[in-house]
């Protein structure tokens, strides 16, 4: 399992300093099937910030 995940969305509750995420889990899900890139796909662990 990755020890760091990035993210560059500052928008996210989860986004911390460093581009971290720091949420507890990831969930990323496949707008296609089967996906072939990244762009393909979807994080749904994404929260706005308030």
């Amino acid at each position: 399992m990755a020890k760091d995940v990035l993210c560059e969305v500052n928008s996210c509750k989860y986004w911390a300093a460093g581009n971290k995420c720091a949420a507890s889990a990831i969930y990323v899900v496949s707008r296609k099937e089967p996906a072939r890139r990244s762009e393909e796909t979807d994080c749904k662990t994404f929260e706005p910030k308030v």
